[in-house]
């Protein structure tokens, strides 16, 4: 892909250079995500202890802006765990917003919202923050690009100020949200290239990628110079790695390996049963918490 190859030309070439031919291998991360992770328990002030016995080192979560800040950081200080990735404010969820920074309209919104979501993130110690774009509308808006680079340029640089690195990810609209503005690795990569700010990042999560552009060696391979932080799930289920889906998790940890990775891979599925019953395939894949 030549819009790939000239991004990775520029300041990212040398992390591109060991991460094509290191050999060593690093230990792979894991945090739960909190919002799926433990539904057994109510609350998702609660949801730190529980990951916290079940072994975990870090947690993330979706959005945790129905809880008091005050209060979700009490209980991760308490758990004695990490927190290391929140969504950005989404909007009115319950109206069908999933992020507004691609909506021409809520500029101002965005802008006065983001510091809402750098309070939560501040008050968790949390290091990452991704900044969904929102759905499509019903016509065609041609400003939807240019207003999404925008905000996401001002988020980067806001967000690098308070020591918080900025994430965007394709999330796939064929199964998971139809409309979504941002439905393609490619077209994101590209808006890292156009924005070409050091404090944004990709988020890579492998089930997004697997239904949206499939090929997973290649570019996992490709998009790891841009990559601040990665999820996995199954697929089509969105169920634990070991789960009957289309993908072979063993080999997609260990190319992770091979390639360096050194991030968090946050647990972003839905557990087919209980939460902690369900973690067996860590250990089976011969990994740990």
């Amino acid at each position: 892909m030549q819009l790939i190859s000239m991004f990775v030309a520029r300041s990212v070439v040398r992390h591109f250079h060991y991460f094509s031919t290191s050999s060593a291998k690093m230990p792979l991360k894991f945090a739960a995500n909190i919002s799926m992770l433990f539904q057994e328990i109510e609350g998702l002030e609660n949801r730190y202890k529980a990951a916290k016995e079940a072994g975990f080192k870090a947690v993330e979560c979706t959005f945790p802006y129905e809880v008091a800040a005050d209060k979700l950081a009490e209980a991760k200080e308490a758990a004695g765990i990490e927190h290391v990735l929140i969504n950005a404010w989404p909007g009115d969820l319950k109206g069908g917003d999933i992020g507004i920074a691609a909506i021409s309209s809520r500029r101002s919104e965005f802008k006065e919202k983001l510091e809402t979501s750098i309070q939560y993130a501040k008050a968790l110690g949390c290091k990452r923050m991704h900044v969904m774009a929102g759905r499509q509308t019903q016509f065609i808006d041609t400003a939807m690009k240019d207003v999404y680079l925008e905000n996401i340029g001002y988020a980067a640089e806001r967000l690098q100020k308070e020591g918080i690195l900025c994430l965007i990810e394709a999330v796939n609209s064929k199964i998971s949200l139809p409309g979504y503005f941002m439905d393609n690795y490619e077209k994101a990569v590209e808006c890292i290239k156009n924005v070409n700010h050091p404090n944004l990042k990709l988020q890579l999560d492998i089930f997004h990628l697997q239904i949206m552009h499939g090929n997973l060696t290649g570019m996992i391979k490709e998009y790891m110079p841009c990559v601040g932080h990665m999820q996995i799930a199954q697929v089509p289920d969105r169920h634990e790695p070991n789960t009957d889906g289309e993908i072979n998790y063993k080999y997609v940890f260990k190319l992770l390996e091979e390639v360096g990775y050194d991030g968090w891979i946050g647990l972003e599925y839905k557990p087919k049963g209980n939460t902690v019953e369900g973690l067996k395939w860590i250990q089976e894949m011969g990994y740990q918490l």
